[in-house]
C-alpha cells in the first residue's frame, strides 16, 4: 500500500468519522432541546388547564399521554436525521406493540381502563371511595394504576383495570352520609323515653345535619330487650368524629337519665319430684 492509499484512506475515515460525529453532537442536542420543548409544552398545557380549572385526575392523565406521545415523536424524528426509514421504524413498532399487546394484555386492560376512569369519572384525586376492596383517599389516578391511601395511612396501588371491574363506592360523591350504630336497651327500660332522649341530645353532637333528622328507632328485639337503630347525618369529612361522639352520647345520656343497664337475664324454674 502506497503513501498515497494511506492518506487517502486517513482523509476519508476522518471525514466520516466527522460526519457521524457530528450527526451524533446533533442528535445529542436534538435530543436536550426536544426534551425541554416537551417539558414546556406540557407545563403550558396544564397552566393553561389548570386555569380553566379542569380536574387534578385529568390534568395528570393529559400529562402523561402528551409526554409519551411527544418523546415517541421526538425518536422518530431523530433517527430519521440519521437516514432511518421512519415508514420501517413505524412498522416495527407496530410489529412490537402486537407483540407486547399479548405479554402485556394486563398492562393495556389497565391503560384502558384508565381511559375510561378519566372519561366517566366515578373517582376522582381526593375522594374518600372504596374500590376493589380497598377503602380510602384517592391520591393519584395514572396510566395504569390507582394509589389510595387506606385510613390507617398506608399507601396502596391497586391497578386500574381491577377498579374497573370490581364495585366502586365513592363516599364523597354525595352531600352527606348516614352514620350506622346500635344501641341496645334493657327490657325494663321506657323505650319512648330513651328514644326521644336520644334524639334530642345526638341532633346536638357538632357536624351532625339537622336534615335529614337524627333517626332512632326500634331495630329489632332479643332476649335483654329491644334495640335502636341510631342513625345521624354528617358530611364525609366528619364521619368518625360523628360516630365516636353518638357512641359516647349514647352511653352518657342513658346512665345519666337512669335508664337500667341492659342484662342478660334467664328464668330457672325448679320443679320438685313429691
Amino acid at each position: 500500500m502506497t503513501p498515497q492509499d494511506i492518506s487517502r484512506y486517513q482523509d476519508l475515515f476522518i471525514t466520516v468519522a466527522t460526519d457521524i460525529g457530528l450527526k451524533i453532537l446533533a442528535a445529542i442536542a436534538f435530543w436536550v432541546i426536544g426534551r425541554w420543548l416537551i417539558h414546556l409544552a406540557v407545563r403550558l398545557v396544564r397552566t393553561s388547564l389548570e386555569h380553566q380549572k379542569v380536574d387534578p385526575t385529568v390534568l395528570r392523565y393529559l400529562g402523561s399521554v402528551i409526554t409519551v406521545t411527544l418523546n415517541v415523536l421526538l425518536v422518530v424524528g431523530i433517527l430519521g436525521y440519521f437516514g432511518i426509514q421512519t415508514t420501517t421504524f413505524a412498522a416495527l413498532i407496530a410489529a412490537a406493540g402486537v407483540a407486547i399487546g399479548m405479554a402485556w394484555s394486563g398492562l393495556l386492560s389497565n391503560f384502558a381502563a384508565g381511559a375510561f376512569l378519566v372519561v366517566l369519572r366515578p373517582i376522582k384525586v381526593g375522594d374518600f371511595v372504596t374500590v376493589a376492596g380497598i377503602t380510602g383517599t384517592v391520591t393519584e389516578m395514572g396510566l395504569f394504576t390507582t394509589t389510595v391511601n387506606t385510613m390507617d395511612n398506608i399507601q396502596t396501588v391497586l391497578g386500574n383495570g381491577k377498579i374497573f371491574g370490581d364495585t366502586i363506592q365513592n363516599f364523597t360523591h354525595n352531600p352527606f352520609r348516614r352514620v350506622d350504630l346500635k344501641c341496645q336497651l334493657s327490657g325494663a327500660a321506657d323505650h319512648q323515653a330513651a328514644m326521644a332522649l336520644l334524639r334530642e341530645k345526638i341532633a346536638a353532637i357538632p357536624n351532625v345535619l339537622t336534615e335529614p333528622k337524627v333517626d332512632v328507632e326500634i331495630l329489632e328485639f332479643n332476649l335483654v330487650g329491644p334495640v335502636l337503630a341510631v342513625r345521624p347525618y354528617c358530611h364525609n369529612d366528619h364521619y368518625w368524629q360523628v360516630y365516636f361522639d353518638t357512641n359516647r352520647t349514647i352511653k352518657e345520656t342513658l346512665d345519666a337519665a337512669g335508664f337500667p343497664a341492659p342484662m342478660p337475664a334467664q328464668n330457672v324454674f325448679v320443679t320438685q319430684s313429691a
